[in-house]
């Protein structure tokens, strides 16, 4: 059974969200800065081998078990943007990120445009080892709409300005215990833990 989990991420809020997540199941969340891993490279253009890419680097380093996710923010309006580059999409040429500049970039790019549909992706890949020859893959969707003024304190990312009708309210402003049952990275989660269990992995 698998008791420690390496997570090929560096974000805060991301680490914040798979522990309390896995934590229900004894499962320790153990972020790769931790171990001295860096963040992989991400040069592929879909969600699912960019997860992959990152399972495999910090599994390879660490010899643990790893999971991944490549997670972003699609906007119909905008063909899919910003898509993979969500976290990097107002990167400066220093490579500065930030949120605020992100969500910045996303309002302008709006401006003027009424559809605002857009959806929350997230692709989870778990590796018992580096060269597992069957990662284990949950996808699942968000659905929203963006909104010029940001609301909320919570989350992290886009949440201030990702509207969901059936809450009435922004990401942002939604519990975090709430948001991780409902949010695409919960339902991917739960997708995640059902095919561990089969597996054998975890019994919960």
């Amino acid at each position: 059974m698998l008791t420690s989990i390496v997570l090929a991420s560096g974000n805060p809020g991301k680490l914040k969200e798979f522990s309390a997540l896995l934590m229900p199941l004894g499962l320790t969340v153990i972020p790769q800065a931790s171990l001295n891993i860096s963040e992989a490279p991400e040069p592929h253009p879909t969600f699912v081998e960019n997860a992959l890419a990152k399972a495999r680097h910090a599994s390879a380093l660490s010899g643990m078990p790893a999971i991944a996710d490549d997670s972003g923010l699609c906007v119909r309006a905008l063909n899919g943007a910003p898509g993979i580059i969500s976290a990097r999409y107002a990167e400066s040429e220093q490579g500065a990120r930030s949120d605020l500049a992100n969500n910045q970039k996303l309002v302008q790019a709006l401006h003027q445009i009424t559809d605002r549909r857009a959806w929350y992706v997230a692709v989870l890949v778990f590796l018992t080892h580096a060269d597992d020859p069957q990662p284990i893959i949950a996808e699942a969707n968000w659905f929203g709409k963006i909104v010029d003024i940001p609301t909320g304190a919570n989350g992290f990312g886009y949440d201030p300005h990702f509207f969901i009708a059936e809450h009435g309210c922004t990401v942002a402003q939604l519990d975090p215990v709430l948001k991780n049952a409902v949010s695409h990275r919960g339902q991917a989660m739960r997708i995640l833990l059902s095919k561990l269990k089969e597996r054998g992995l975890t019994q919960a």
